[in-house]
């Protein structure tokens, strides 16, 4: 176990930050995509907004498990009324936000922080031994229950979400985000909060790992995907890597897409940060709680006031993510010049503690 040097030392890093910040960017780019109805391409830009889908957000769910562990190395009780408070506090929010908003993720976050601060305290090969119990429950789920249930693809509307079956069905098995896998991202983030983040060399080891851990899933995904197409083309869903639905290959690439964006944040942070380039952005990656909430109110609402929610394009979608992220960027920093915290991030603190 490391000493409170070394544990103050990662906390303080601000490769996290960074990678929270690029985390959040990538979700707001799907996001704005997906609510300006833009579809790929077959270009560059599809591609690239295509590849995070699901990859961003499962970055961010990565992130807040090495802040849960962080805080019980530092001797934090994660089970403690603060947790619940705060879990509450984002399942309020998150409930409030999914009546304008229906791919809200804050609901499931709320689960994600329960479950995993009763989990804290196993050890590291429970807690990867319970990873692969999340996927392979999924898998047994997914070929037992109707995971179309409540769903209509045509529009993306999920009907019964307010019934406590709907309610249930969703955030464990069919929603956007449902705790049974997403809840391994935020325990594997557990893990990588005991290891030594600070070292160069863990750092190129996450890069390389994470990069082998995603050319190994899309591989298979590559392989796989006609084998299974040709016995049933129901099949080709347990290959595949896309996140609707979270197969075991979308995990793998999820988690491997989360170690290089970390581990890359965490090697250039230090340049970064002696030009100057860090101070900038990071007040951002620290208030990303308030810019979420931010790209959904401010951001979706400038663009349906402008008439541009459905029928844009890619470049469209990307262009309105840029400059969103843009100001979002600028905001934070002033913002940070007068606060500690972002409005909403200082908000949960007072009433959870």
């Amino acid at each position: 176990m490391r000493d409170e040097k070394t544990i103050t030392a990662v906390g303080r890093m601000g490769g996290l930050d960074l990678a929270r910040y690029i985390a959040f960017v990538g979700m707001v780019i799907v996001n704005f995509k997906i609510a300006m109805g833009a579809e790929g391409d077959g270009g560059f830009l599809g591609h690239f907004t295509n590849a995070l889908e699901g990859r961003a957000a499962a970055t961010f769910v990565v992130l807040a498990g090495i802040g849960l562990g962080l805080s019980g190395l530092k001797g934090v009780s994660a089970t403690s009324l603060v947790t619940i408070k705060r879990a509450l506090f984002l399942l309020v929010i998150g409930l409030l936000n999914m009546l304008i908003f229906d791919a809200d993720i804050l609901h499931y976050y709320a689960f994600y922080f329960l479950f995993g601060a009763f989990l804290l305290r196993l050890r590291n090969p429970a807690l990867l031994g319970l990873i692969l119990l999340l996927n392979l429950a999924f898998v047994a789920m997914i070929l037992t229950l109707d995971y179309d249930a409540g769903w209509n693809w045509q529009d993306y509307t999920y009907s019964g979400f307010w019934t406590p079956t709907g309610f249930v069905r969703n955030l464990f098995f069919n929603g956007w985000h449902p705790v049974i896998p997403w809840l391994g991202f935020l325990l594997f983030g557990i893990v990588l909060s005991r290891m030594a983040l600070g070292e160069r060399a863990v750092q190129v080891m996450l890069v390389l790992g994470g990069a082998l851990a995603f050319g190994v899933a899309e591989g298979l995904s590559y392989v796989l995907m006609p084998f299974f197409t040709a016995i049933d083309p129901e099949l080709a869903a347990l290959a595949t890597t896309s996140p609707v639905p979270p197969m075991p290959l979308y995990t793998l690439a999820g988690l491997g897409a989360a170690c290089v964006v970390i581990g890359l944040c965490l090697l250039v942070s230090e340049q970064l940060e002696n030009g100057g380039v860090l101070g900038l952005i990071l007040p951002a990656g620290r208030q990303t709680l308030t810019l979420y909430i931010g790209h959904i109110l401010v951001g979706m609402g400038t663009l349906e006031a402008m008439g541009m929610l459905g029928g844009q394009t890619i470049g469209q979608s990307v262009l309105a993510s840029f400059l969103f992220c843009l100001g979002a960027t600028f905001y934070a920093l002033i913002w940070s010049r007068w606060f500690r915290r972002g409005p909403i991030e200082a908000l949960m603190r007072k009433i959870a503690g």
